[in-house]
């Protein structure tokens, strides 16, 4: 094709050339925002009815995921809308405890997205999904350890996640008491995560940290059931602010009118899922702050 008659097939064919030009800015926009890299830690507390599912997101953009909540699909839709849509993978995966609210939806999410790494407090429980569940790892060729004290995992871009407990064997354990307790620091913050964990072993694990537990976000114990949030526990944490995973009327009574009332006592605010649904917040290493 000579000069004249490019430019004669252009001016024949103008959107054409106006749909190819976005089409490349469009590939290199995306180039963009898949090479930026980001200064932000991201935390999601999932709306995923009665249960517990919170997403990490460090800033180089390695995943962590505590708890997946139900089997009801809801943890499925709420990552897609929290992770991009051409991101199929997720680094580590931290089961609290076996209990059908925290892990229902793992079989699920073992489906759809590639699993680098497994986390758990080597509790069991006979309720069908946490063998469905061990069956999808072994399938996944994660790598597979158990969840003990003084572990702390690298996300990554100056995150780190600190395992408090267990500091033992919890095979055999009531599945709540062997709750894995992780806190996520970045910077001069942090946020922390106990699963079911009850009082007393939340007030084992403040007397051994003490004040060290500070989280300006903290996961409130048990959807905000009576069973957790001591005292103790919540003046080692001293958190800004506190979350409550729960479902809408769930029929154990989540949160608690005796929890809500500490909390007012103490003058924490609760956000809570079933009222506003997935909560995230990003910090800078300094400031945590909701999005």
């Amino acid at each position: 094709m000579n000069k004249e008659d490019a430019t004669f097939w252009l001016k024949r064919h103008p959107l054409l050339v106006v749909s190819a030009t976005f089409f490349v800015a469009d590939v290199i926009l995306l180039f963009v925002v898949l090479s930026a890299h980001h200064t932000m830690l991201r935390v999601s507390f999932l709306d995923v009815g009665q249960g517990d599912a919170v997403l990490i997101e460090a800033p180089n953009g390695n995943q962590l995921l505590y708890d997946a909540g139900p089997p009801s699909g809801a943890s499925l839709r709420a990552l897609a809308r929290e992770m991009a849509f051409w991101d199929r993978s997720i680094d580590i995966v931290v089961f609290s405890h076996p209990d059908m609210d925290h892990i229902g939806a793992f079989p699920e999410i073992f489906k759809r997205y590639k699993i680098g790494a497994v986390l758990e407090p080597g509790a069991t429980a006979q309720n069908g999904v946490y063998e469905e569940t061990q069956l999808a790892i072994a399938d996944e060729n994660a790598a597979h350890m158990l969840a003990r004290k003084g572990m702390t995992i690298e996300l990554g871009g100056g995150v780190f996640v600190d395992v408090l407990y267990p500091d033992h064997d919890m095979s055999g354990e009531e599945t709540n008491s062997a709750s894995v307790v992780l806190r996520v620091r970045y910077g001069s913050t942090a946020f922390l995560v106990s699963g079911d964990l009850p009082q007393a072993q939340e007030e084992y694990v403040a007397r051994e940290f003490g004040n060290s537990l500070h989280a300006q976000v903290l996961k409130l114990g048990h959807h905000g059931s009576r069973t957790s949030s001591s005292p103790y526990w919540m003046a080692a944490v001293s958190p800004d602010v506190v979350i409550i995973s729960a479902g809408l009327n769930n029929r154990y009574g989540h949160p608690h009118q005796e929890v809500l009332d500490l909390l007012a006592k103490l003058d924490i605010p609760a956000l809570k899922t079933y009222e506003e649904g997935t909560l995230s917040f990003e910090s800078d290493g300094e400031t945590v702050t909701r999005k």
